[in-house]
């Protein structure tokens, strides 16, 4: 089952006026020009809701203080200070995901300052693939027994209503902080934290669980008498990856936040940090970041984090790589680099995530292709054998593919006395649908849930997912309206050229940074390109053993580039790309060891016969032929130095690959893209063709290029059988002795002096 293709929406026409750009630029100190930048914020009208000074540069932002989260933030600083001043017990009690872990550590770092470690503060995180987020009678056992008075909680426990009952029975008092969906009753903790309490264009509305942890630690250090050791920014790094790990929208202070906390995160990685954290330094290393930028934490450390809990349930040890400073009381290193050790261990769990990712992606369209998607609106997938921990990210590739909600859930086995089990998993949305709603509609047919708007965890009885899936589908239609079929969509930002490419763009388009919800990663579009130098490869982990995930890369060219510009395309082949010129949409891109690239986001073949399209390169050679003929001068046949790569039995495995893509997406070529693609001739793409028709392959000519066109001209449409013959060597063996000759000659012509042509 192919993912639907997506729908470009083009940048607006109208270009941003001068006075807009002047704004800009007065506002970003130090771009030398600010044009590209400025027409972005106006398409998105980023800053005609909040001061644009501010929310490009945090130096000119003016935080909102702790006290605005309300009266329960003056009630949770009281019951802290108390349990400092009378001693008591204190437990944390966080999340499993890169926002709960972080924000465990925040308070475990924090409170640590004013409560002994493991004395009189610990913390409890729940096992992700045996418990669910929220708390649980298990936890607070185990924490009454430890003798524990008061319990706060961070990212979770704002539905934990029984729970909280059930915790006051053990003796326990409970601060919950949170920014999941509010309860619609009182759910008896001393102080309930959470932002969405708040006005949706208050600053401080779209915290997440890490950023609401250290409000309350700013509201408890501006009530002390004294301050602690260290400054409250102490901790800002660790709110810096939770907050840009998380579903959170970075407006307000969350934005704030995320830009103060990354200057922090980036110091970790020079020579003698302020507050060193071993463990995120190895965490940098092992993923080849340096701190400074959103991406180093979404596509570093925030999946390294996750893929603990994912992959073995138990996320505990996270908090100890993110706050141990492996020095003894002296200050000198301990024996053994322990956050070394747990650094490579969430390394390890990340690289075993990706190969089960992929693999259970490929099981789920596999069984999404036997879905009639005509009348499907939201999808409701179960299996015994799925790995829980990572059915939220394979729920959420699916939901971007199909444009429909998607929901995966792992069939636990049935209970000891014979009833049915439980079903657990994750759901994903898309734009315009609120998945807390949709289950909260529903909750008569679950055991629980939570979460986000768009990103939610469910459990329900195993008999009641066919009923739960027909409810949702009726939900869904009605909601999003039942007629066409939903299609994914990418906004493009700015159409330039491979020439734009590079430091200038990226540094104007860097002010853009945190990007994420309602603030993307500019999508840039490049018309009439082509690929060079394309290889895929499989990934490694660190015991260098092969993992079942890969990424392409590739040189980008236009007309205009004197030199192609590096690109990645993760997840796929080379032989996905399509042969001769295309449009793409990518991301410009930057880190330290790989330098300036793309990642490429979407490809579609330019259509043959569009405007200021042609089938590839221009044709020099020919050209030079032409004249000298003209011209009656004498012409040396002479090519350069470059060596064919690929040895024609692998040129011959290309090119099925090329013909299975064009059939899969039924995309027209014309011969002269597949010539310059694969570097034939057209004799020898003539035997290839044929030798592909003995496998099972229909190459069909338009009717209408053949009457009007030159043969290399020719619009071919490629089919596939579904049950394919292998071809027999000798249909293949002509087309491979000519190449062979031909890739001979050009070695032979790169390589011959040219006195020895005279």
């Amino acid at each position: 089952m192919d993912a639907l293709p997506l729908r470009w929406n083009l940048p607006k026409a109208d270009a941003a006026p001068d006075s807009w750009v002047e704004t800009v630029a007065q506002a970003t100190p130090g771009t030398t020009t600010s044009r590209w930048l400025a027409q972005v914020l106006w398409q998105r009208q980023i800053g005609f809701t909040e001061p644009l000074e501010g929310w490009l540069n945090p130096a000119l932002y003016q935080p909102t203080p702790a006290s605005a989260l309300g009266p329960a933030m003056a009630i949770a600083v009281s019951r802290l200070q108390q349990a400092i001043a009378t001693e008591e017990k204190v437990a944390i009690w966080g999340d499993f995901d890169a926002d709960g872990v972080t924000a465990t550590a925040v308070l475990w770092d924090g409170l640590g300052q004013l409560i002994p470690k493991g004395d009189r503060l610990t913390y409890f995180i729940p096992n992700r693939l045996s418990e669910s987020h929220g708390l649980s009678r298990r936890g607070l056992d185990h924490l009454a027994d430890w003798g524990a008075t008061l319990v706060v909680t961070c990212d979770t426990g704002s539905t934990s209503g029984a729970e909280i009952a059930y915790a006051k029975a053990l003796g326990l008092e409970v601060i919950v902080t949170d920014h999941h969906t509010l309860p619609e009753v009182d759910i008896g903790a001393i102080a309930l934290i959470n932002p969405r309490s708040l006005p949706p264009e208050h600053p401080l509305a779209t915290l997440s669980g890490v950023a609401v942890a250290y409000k309350l630690l700013e509201g408890l250090y501006a009530a002390l008498d004294s301050p602690p050791p260290l400054p409250l920014d102490h901790v800002l790094d660790l709110v810096a990856i939770g907050l840009i790990a998380d579903l959170v929208e970075l407006r307000g202070d969350c934005r704030y936040l995320a830009q103060i906390g990354l200057a922090r995160l980036q110091t970790q990685t020079q020579p003698n940090p302020p507050y060193p954290r071993p463990g995120l330094a190895e965490l940098l290393a092992l993923c080849k970041r340096t701190g400074d930028r959103p991406t180093d934490i979404s596509f570093g450390l925030g999946p390294r984090i996750n893929a603990v809990s994912r992959i073995h349930g138990d996320a505990s040890f996270c908090v100890e790589l993110l706050t141990s400073r492996d020095r003894d009381s002296q200050g000198l290193a301990l024996k053994g680099q322990h956050t070394k050790t747990l650094a490579y261990e969430a390394e390890l769990a990340n690289t075993r995530r990706k190969a089960l990712q992929r693999d259970l992606y490929g099981q789920v369209m596999a069984r999404v292709a036997q879905v009639d998607l005509a009348t499907t609106r939201c999808l409701v997938l179960a299996d015994e054998t799925w790995p829980t921990g990572i059915l939220g990210l394979v729920a959420g590739q699916v939901a971007q593919a199909l444009g429909r909600p998607t929901i995966l859930l792992r069939i636990d086995s049935a209970t000891e006395d014979g009833s049915p089990g439980l079903a657990r998993g994750s759901a994903r949305s898309v734009a315009g649908l609120d998945l807390y709603q949709l289950f909260q509609a529903q909750s008569a047919l679950l055991t629980g849930f939570g979460g986000h708007p768009l990103a939610a965890g469910l459990t329900l009885p195993v008999e009641h997912i066919e009923v739960l899936a027909a409810a949702l589908n009726r939900m869904v239609r009605e909601q999003l309206g039942g007629n066409g079929e939903p299609q994914p969509q990418i906004q493009i930002d700015l159409t330039v050229t491979v020439a734009d490419l590079g430091q200038p763009l990226f540094r104007e388009l860097k002010w853009l940074e945190p990007c994420g919800m309602g603030n993307p990663v500019p999508k840039l579009l490049l018309s009439n390109v082509w690929f060079q130098n394309a290889f895929h490869k499989k990934l490694r982990d660190r015991q260098n053993k092969a993992v079942s995930f890969i990424k392409t890369e590739f040189e980008l060219w236009d007309d205009a580039a004197e030199a192609g510009f590096p690109g990645e395309w993760w997840g796929h082949y080379r032989d996905e790309l399509p042969p001769g010129r295309s449009d793409v949409v990518v991301e410009l891109d930057f880190n330290s060891h790989t330098g300036y690239h793309v990642k490429l986001i979407d490809v579609r073949p330019t259509a043959v016969g569009q405007p200021g399209a042609d089938p590839g390169p221009s044709n020099s050679v020919l050209d030079g032929w032409q004249h000298a003929a003209q011209a009656k001068l004498p012409l040396a046949l002479a090519f350069s130095q470059a060596i064919d790569d690929l040895s024609p039995g692998e040129v011959w495995q290309e090119l099925v690959g090329l013909a299975k893509y064009l059939a899969r997406t039924q995309t027209p070529v014309t011969r002269s893209q597949l010539s310059d693609r694969l570097r034939l001739s057209p004799t020898s793409l003539a035997l290839g063709l044929a030798a592909l028709e003995t496998a099972g392959f229909e190459i069909t000519p338009d009717s209408h290029s053949l009457a009007v066109a030159a043969p290399e001209q020719d619009i071919l449409t490629i089919q596939f059988d579904p049950d394919p013959t292998t071809p027999t060597p000798r249909a293949v063996q002509p087309f491979l002795d000519v190449l062979q000759e031909e890739q001979f000659r050009r070695r032979y012509f790169a390589q011959v002096p040219v006195t020895a042509l005279s």
